[in-house]
């Protein structure tokens, strides 16, 4: 004979289970992402927040320019495309498309202004102060008017090329 025992515990057990379950999505998420745009009640009096202190752009030189590119592709062409035309792997999934990079708001944009805009993101865009450094941020800045020379750049204009090089 079987005992009893284990099937008259058994509900009892689950009712247990089920009551310590909750709903996760109603619970308080922190994200360490987030920008505090005042300072906290806890901050010491004279403290500096993370990102208070300017940062003058860097001299233009080609590393400056390669650097750019691989931070441009790492964190800028899942949606704007390595060729900035907004297209990139995450809208090809779905998400909203943002402007072409050489369209009139961005063009017209000052060195300053793109960089604000890295930081602090603009539209559905986040802000990337804190996964992109300050002069990794300025690199971008840098290729992203590389590219946009690029986009308008004509055959005829480019400079000849060294005798060495000439097929």
């Amino acid at each position: 004979m079987r005992p009893v025992w284990p099937l008259r515990i058994l509900p009892g057990a689950l009712l247990l289970l089920a009551a310590g379950c909750d709903d996760m999505s109603k619970q308080h998420k922190e994200n360490p992402y987030a920008s505090t745009r005042s300072a906290p009640a806890d901050v010491a009096q004279g403290s500096v927040e993370y990102h208070d202190a300017p940062h003058p752009a860097p001299a233009l030189t080609l590393a400056l320019l390669q650097r750019g590119r691989s931070e441009y592709d790492a964190f800028c062409a899942p949606c704007h495309a390595r060729t900035g035309q907004g297209d990139g792997m995450v809208v090809q999934r779905g998400f909203p498309a943002p402007l072409p990079l050489a369209t009139a708001p961005t063009r017209s944009a000052t060195p300053a202004q793109l960089y604000a805009i890295i930081t602090s993101g603009q539209g559905i865009m986040y802000g990337f102060a804190q996964r992109i450094m300050p002069d990794d941020r300025w690199a971008i800045v840098a290729y992203l008017y590389a590219l946009r020379r690029s986009q308008y750049a004509m055959l005829a204009a480019r400079p000849a090329l060294p005798q060495a090089i000439r097929p």
